[in-house]
């Protein structure tokens, strides 16, 4: 019997339900049957919000919990409750990060990706030069047309340190192609340390970076990034309080 029930349960997608059974107590066969169900469905939900967290590569899983948002300057007409509700990601919009090293950048956007994650929304997390890379390989082994196609499946893409390396010719084409596929088709999210007026020193050509600059920033909210480097006043408190 033990055995039928796992295939069943396997079968039905229902995953262990011995395990899940037990843990309801009975007073009637409706309450049991409901409360039994309701296990499996947030166990199904647990699992689905784990798998893409999972499938978005984040380099380490970052919530907005202590994030400290004072180094933000919010455009007009945007503020942090629009941001957390992430109706941009519904309308397509785009949220460019732009800044100061160590400032926050990077955990907001991979913050705003684990959330996104939870709400059942296919993110997928890029440092821009790995990226850069991947598209390169993809390109020279014949698999380019099937990376995009799994990029253009996603409700958002976070490209992370816009501007850190430079990229060749190939690759800043490559970049570009992402850039224009995501057009008012899904939101990205961008970081940077660089203003958009140094953006040719990492793509190397004035004309595609221009570009790519005007499609990221139609419909985009930008967030300015000032101030000392977060990381560094952490670690000042932390040598202070390890002295005291």
């Amino acid at each position: 019997m033990a055995n039928e029930l796992a295939a069943l349960c396997k079968e039905l997608r229902l995953g262990d339900l011995r395990k899940l059974a037990a843990q309801v107590r009975f007073q009637n066969e409706t309450q049991y049957l409901t409360d039994v169900l309701k296990l499996v469905a947030i166990n199904r939900d647990t699992q689905r919000v784990e798998r893409l967290i999972r499938q978005a590569k984040f380099p380490v899983v970052k919530t907005f919990d202590r994030y400290k948002f004072h180094p933000i300057t919010w455009p007009k007409g945007f503020d942090k409750e629009q941001l957390m509700s992430l109706d941009f990601i519904e309308s397509k919009q785009n949220i460019l990060c732009l800044g100061a090293v160590g400032t926050g950048k990077t955990l907001m956007a991979t913050a705003l990706g684990v959330k996104a994650c939870s709400l059942g929304k296919k993110v997928r997390f890029y440092r821009v030069a790995d990226l850069a890379a991947e598209l390169t390989e993809k390109h020279r082994s014949g698999d380019l047309v099937k990376m995009l196609k799994q990029l253009q499946k996603l409700d958002l893409l976070i490209l992370d340190e816009v501007g850190y390396i430079p990229c060749d010719k190939l690759a800043s084409q490559l970049l570009f192609n992402v850039i224009s596929n995501s057009y008012e088709q899904q939101s990205v999210i961008v970081t940077s340390n660089l203003q958009f007026g140094r953006w040719n020193e990492m793509f190397g050509d004035d004309r595609l970076t221009v570009a790519l600059i005007d499609r990221l920033v139609h419909r985009a909210h930008i967030l300015s990034f000032s101030g000392p480097s977060l990381r560094y006043e952490e670690a000042m408190l932390a040598e202070q309080t390890i002295n005291e």
